[in-house]
């Protein structure tokens, strides 16, 4: 799948806004203590992808009915679902000049019934983007930083109807933001989670 980005501007995956807020103390501080120890960009990028799929639970695993959305939130909080563990993995890398897009895949829901959109993030190294799922480990899941082949959570099966889009966002897609924004827990946000895209 050729991955594409939404606007030409390599410098708006470098930006921070209002959700990948990398200008917020929180964001900056996690990131110099991640950037100590790394020797590259590359080792940094594995690191900071590392911290965020480990040290942040996914809400649904640890059962936190927070809804988190803002990735300085979600450093401070340490819960998040998909979405927002990668506004916090694309906070992290921007904040030390790594170009990161939002991506996402289109995946059968948990619940049973009908499709769920998934969120990622992707990497720019060596003039190529490079998909990467922070969502974190559980039984069944094994996802890992990877610029050699991707190793994400879930490949989507395409007799079930799901499928990755090719889009690379340089802010959250805003049917996503939305539900994020709307939703008072996670339970109800479970009952609300876009469709598709």
């Amino acid at each position: 799948m050729e991955l594409i980005q939404n606007t030409p501007d390599l410098s708006a995956y470098l930006a921070a806004d209002e959700v990948i807020d990398h200008d917020r103390p929180v964001v900056r501080e996690v990131a110099a203590r991640l950037a100590a120890d790394a020797q590259d960009s590359y080792s940094y990028a594995r690191a900071a992808y590392e911290f965020v799929r480990d040290t942040i639970p996914h809400s649904a695993d640890s059962g936190d009915l927070r809804v988190t959305w803002r990735a300085s939130d979600v450093l401070e909080q340490r819960t998040g679902i998909c979405f927002a563990k990668a506004h916090a993995l694309a906070a992290l890398l921007r904040a030390e000049d790594i170009p990161t897009a939002l991506c996402y895949q289109r995946l059968t829901h948990d619940e049973g019934g009908g499709h769920v959109v998934h969120g990622l993030v992707a990497v720019r190294f060596n003039g190529a983007w490079h998909r990467q799922d922070p969502r974190g480990n559980k039984p069944g899941v094994d996802a890992h930083f990877s610029l050699d082949g991707e190793r994400l959570a879930w490949i989507p099966d395409a007799q079930s109807s799901e499928m990755d889009y090719p889009v690379l966002y340089a802010e959250p897609h805003p049917v996503v933001l939305g539900a994020l924004k709307a939703a008072p827990d996670r339970p109800y946000l479970w009952k609300t989670l876009p469709t598709g895209l």
